[in-house]
């Protein structure tokens, strides 16, 4: 059954969803200033399942991620400044300056990497999910992934594990429909359903509706609730989809990748859009939560800006191979 979601969840939806994206617009809206001299993956457009993320997750529980990990750190109640300063490559960045937006990790919070290999960060998810069942804490492993990395050998093989362990895991798909430029029908059989494929290595799964608020947060309660109560492993496939360009600030609409119809109904699609229309009532309260997160996000990036580079003696501190 799907429960409609209470005002106050609908105003942290709406808080969570609005901060992804005006730090993620406030990167698109500097970057050609050339001070940011990393490559930026932005989800410009699929703040949706990391905003109902964060209203589970734990602070103790565990999440990585991927390349296009900003929504999910931040989601994790990472801090905004240590990540704009990574980004910049300072001192003060979460992890030191030396990682970019390709690579944010934060033990504060267990957010524990994201990584620019496709499927890298997967296995060490469910390593994670394994060392919660040795210590036998309540602890949650989340591993984030796209569309694409199902098509990797790891996604398999760490499900495969995770089932017959019984990890405390929940893979979260965010189906945007594109590897880079490739749609799913030029790298997947016609016709297969990401989450039935799955389902069939013994997997409890779901699949949903992007779009659709509700269904969204009930779909990602029920795994989390199941994952907690049964000490088993879990998989959800969300449809999304990036507004911007695979790689990098702009909008990549003249490449005629992407057909037609998909880029007029963007803004039919945009998750902020959708929770706006069910807080019309809300007007004053929306605006009150705007204005706190632009002067907040004003502040982050004139800080992290100004905030000292590391020392070149600092170079190789806590590099391991």
């Amino acid at each position: 059954m799907v429960y409609s979601l209470a005002l106050e969840t609908k105003l942290d939806l709406f808080r969570s969803m609005y901060k992804i994206r005006r730090v993620e617009e406030e990167i698109a809206r500097r970057y050609s200033e050339g001070k940011m001299r990393c490559p930026t993956h932005l989800s410009i457009g699929q703040e949706l399942i990391p905003s109902i993320f964060s209203c589970f997750v734990n602070k103790e529980d565990f999440a990585v991620s991927t390349h296009r990990g900003h929504a999910h750190y931040i989601a994790k109640g990472g801090n905004i400044h240590r990540m704009v300063a990574e980004i910049y490559g300072k001192k003060t960045g979460c992890a030191q300056g030396k990682g970019g937006s390709m690579h944010l990790i934060d033990l504060s919070v267990n957010f524990m990497g994201t990584s620019a290999i496709v499927g890298n960060s997967i296995p060490v998810g469910v390593g994670l999910a394994l060392s919660a069942q040795l210590n036998k804490t309540n602890q949650v492993s989340f591993v984030f992934l796209g569309d694409g990395a199902i098509e990797e050998g790891v996604f398999c093989e760490s499900v495969n594990f995770a089932i017959v362990r019984k990890l405390p895991v929940i893979f979260v798909c965010e189906n945007n429909l594109y590897s880079v430029y490739s749609p799913l029908e030029v790298r997947q059989p016609p016709g297969r359903k990401i989450s039935k494929m799955v389902e069939s290595l013994g997997i409890k799964s779901g699949n949903f509706n992007g779009k659709d608020i509700d269904e969204c947060f009930n779909g990602f309660k029920v795994a989390y609730e199941n994952v907690l109560d049964n000490k088993i492993p879990y998989f959800l496939e969300f449809s999304t989809y990036r507004f911007r360009e695979h790689c990098g600030p702009n909008f990549d609409d003249d490449l005629n990748y992407r057909n037609e119809k998909e880029v007029q109904n963007r803004t039919e699609n945009c998750p902020i859009k959708n929770i706006e229309k069910k807080l019309k009532n809300n007007i004053s309260d929306m605006q009150n939560i705007r204005d706190e997160i632009d002067e907040e996000i004003n502040i982050v990036f004139q800080k992290a800006e100004s905030d000292p580079f590391p020392k070149q003696e600092e170079a190789y501190n806590d590099v391991y191979a």
